[in-house]
């Protein structure tokens, strides 16, 4: 494997130095968390499926014009991104009431929202990602009013062609998570979705019968969790033919 130095290890990836100016490699890990670290696991071969559905759903949006880092795939636990400048926020898309928005406002999980609803986190594991106004936003730098107009209009987009998408495979798409970054060319900046669209940040529920085939089959222990995210994937026509296996990272380089 070729050896690489590592830039940052995070909860469920690890960021490696690309092989030209400007991009990075991309490592789907096993490992998994909920509740903000405090539940640890590894699902077995969840890299290799969360690399397989990401670059799938990043392509199809991709055709539809939402500019992504994403540039293709490696291997089986890698790919090929653009170097971004990460704004520290996550984008939650809520359409169906589920996980802390249930709770929180005492909504009974599954309960059709009357609208899409977008909310905010500030990105910070120390302060355990806490939930922020378009006012922190601005106040703090994280990103200005044009950059949160054109993340908002991307966030619009990408919940309606993938609620199509999977609607068309028999998955709701519940709720999900997006990052965004600045990609620089050419003394020019623009906003493009980053890190990944995976089982991981996404509640995936079946149209029909409201199982989960998402990370709430870890943070719930209610079991088959390889399960779940195997089935999103042969549902959207993407497992590989040999089945999920495993491989090893690249060496890292000190």
């Amino acid at each position: 494997m070729a050896r690489r130095r590592q830039l940052y290890e995070g909860k469920a990836k690890i960021l490696f130095e690309g092989p030209e100016p400007g991009t990075l490699v991309q490592y789907f890990k096993d490992d998994a968390t909920a509740f903000n670290a405090q539940k640890k696991g590894t699902i077995t071969g969840k890299g290799v499926l969360n690399n397989r559905i990401s670059e799938y759903l990043m392509q199809r949006l991709g055709e539809i014009g939402i500019p992504t880092h994403f540039i293709r795939r490696l291997n089986m636990r890698e790919q090929l991104v653009r170097e971004v400048e990460i704004i520290p926020l996550e984008i939650v898309v809520r359409n169906v009431a589920a996980g802390s928005l249930a709770s929180r406002l005492g909504i009974q999980e599954g309960t059709r929202l009357p609208r899409s609803i977008i909310e905010y986190y500030y990105k910070n594991d120390a302060l355990q990602d806490p939930m922020v106004s378009e006012e922190h936003i601005t106040a703090f730098g994280w990103a200005s009013t044009h950059d949160l107009d054109d993340i908002v209009q991307l966030t619009l987009r990408v919940n309606d062609f993938l609620t199509g998408l999977l609607l068309g495979v028999g998955i709701t798409l519940v709720d999900f998570k997006l990052e965004f970054g600045r990609l620089y060319e050419n003394d020019e900046m623009r906003i493009v979705l980053a890190d990944e669209i995976s089982p991981d940040n996404c509640r995936l529920w079946d149209a029909k019968t409201g199982e989960k085939m998402d990370k709430d089959r870890f943070r719930r222990d209610l079991g088959k969790v390889e399960e779940g995210y195997q089935e999103v994937a042969r549902r959207l026509g993407i497992l590989p033919e040999a089945g999920v296996r495993d491989m090893k990272g690249p060496e890292v380089m000190q």
